[in-house]
């Protein structure tokens, strides 16, 4: 039986991270956009709160708290801001999580139990120049030596560049498969900052997450230990399909936040705002804007909160993370274009939030699968194309206090 009640749990998770983005993000926040500036210290922040490691077991340095955590995390920091969300995205949806569900004991205790403590910061390198929705069109190769891979490549539109001191990278480790388009000639790889041909760089002049570090990874004959390949070698691609399933749910539960963002600000606004004499919440197209901002964030809560009972069980969740993802995704984006609308002129400077709302907004329709290829796979699995239903593993079932 599905039960969304939320626990005293989800309520205490609840209550500090959205303690922790007025505290901490939200006085801050407009500078910080309008510099393009990131703020390092709030990785520290994130770390002290347990929230870096929130649904990672305790003996592995986490919270021990479940999926559904981290989903209530996800909604409440994007609430703050976008950039804060892609932190949690990034380090614990994409890689911690891989770790824990790929990685073998000596692996998780090297990297695992440090990125759950927030001692150190995670990444994930995947999308290149030319490869973003093709994951199978990476050029990226690792090359088998002696005990160690050399891998050359370059990693593009990569959050936390900058700061992560592990990158979880996929390259070709079959050059002729890679002729071929075979995905099972994709490896997985735990490349460490310090490793010698390992470069980075900032993106700067992006539309939105502009508070957010996102760059580049340059990686130049870098020697990887053979014990840092995560998973088999010819799994890359199975363990970025699963990245990508924790990843979407992150950001729906993020996109979420947003159109609640954008509701209450529209509410509040709607409320002292007058125009023919009467405040602007009293017009029917106006209530009908803030109508949808309502359906919206009720619909898509309701959609990740599903995806992560999922998870919580140990099930296949790969049709319901991805409707999740594409869903409530496009309600934050039009829950962001109304509350502009909502604002009037105003909402076109960034005195009030919705103007950075926004411009934050576009960037959840397309990374981590856009919105086309979400649509894809709902219109596959219809029609009995995704035979699996799901994808071929799944997070480690939550046991509580684990």
């Amino acid at each position: 039986m599905i039960d969304f009640t939320w626990t005293e749990e989800h309520k205490a998770v609840f209550k500090l991270v959205q303690d922790f983005g007025q505290k901490e993000v939200i006085p801050f926040i407009r500078e910080r956009d309008r510099k393009e500036q990131f703020d390092p210290a709030i990785l520290k922040k994130l770390g002290e709160a347990d929230i870096l490691g929130i649904c990672i077991p305790v003996k592995y340095g986490g919270a021990g708290l479940d999926y559904i955590s981290l989903g209530i995390a996800c909604q409440e920091l994007e609430y703050a801001d976008t950039s804060l969300r892609v932190i949690l995205s990034v380090h614990t949806g994409l890689t911690s999580l891989a770790y824990l569900t790929w990685g073998n004991e000596v692996q998780k205790q090297k990297y695992l139990v440090p990125q759950a403590k927030g001692e150190k910061i995670g990444s994930f390198g995947l999308t290149e120049p030319n490869a973003g929705s093709d994951v199978v069109g990476i050029q990226a190769t690792a090359d088998k030596k002696e005990g160690f891979y050399v891998l050359n490549g370059e990693k593009m539109w990569i959050s936390l560049a900058d700061v992560a001191d592990n990158f979880l990278c996929f390259a070709w480790t079959d050059r002729k498969k890679r002729d071929r388009r075979d995905h099972t000639g994709i490896s997985a790889f735990i490349v460490e900052r310090k490793f010698k041909g390992v470069k980075t760089g900032t993106i700067h002049g992006k539309l939105g997450v502009r508070a957010g570090n996102t760059g580049y990874v340059s990686l130049s004959d870098v020697e990887v230990p053979q014990e840092n390949m995560l998973g088999q070698e010819g799994e890359g691609f199975k363990i970025a399909m699963f990245c990508l399933d924790q990843g979407r749910y992150t950001v729906a539960a993020g996109a979420t936040g947003l159109t609640k963002a954008c509701l209450d600000a529209s509410v509040n606004y709607s409320k002292t705002r007058k125009t023919f004499n009467t405040y602007i919440g009293e017009h029917q197209l106006v209530k009908e804007m803030i109508a949808f901002m309502v359906s919206g964030f009720e619909a898509s809560q309701l959609l990740w909160l599903r995806a992560g009972w999922l998870k919580n069980q140990g099930m296949p969740n790969s049709k319901e993370t991805a409707l999740a993802k594409w869903f409530a995704c496009d309600a934050a984006e039009k829950a962001a274009s109304d509350a502009v609308q909502v604002f009037g002129s105003y909402g076109f400077s960034d005195e009030y939030p919705v103007e950075r709302f926004y411009r934050n907004s576009k960037g959840s329709s397309i990374y981590e699968g856009t919105r086309e290829i979400q649509k894809l796979l709902q219109a596959d699995y219809a029609l009995g194309f995704k035979a699996d239903k799901g994808s071929r593993c799944t997070l480690p079932k939550y046991q509580p206090g684990w």
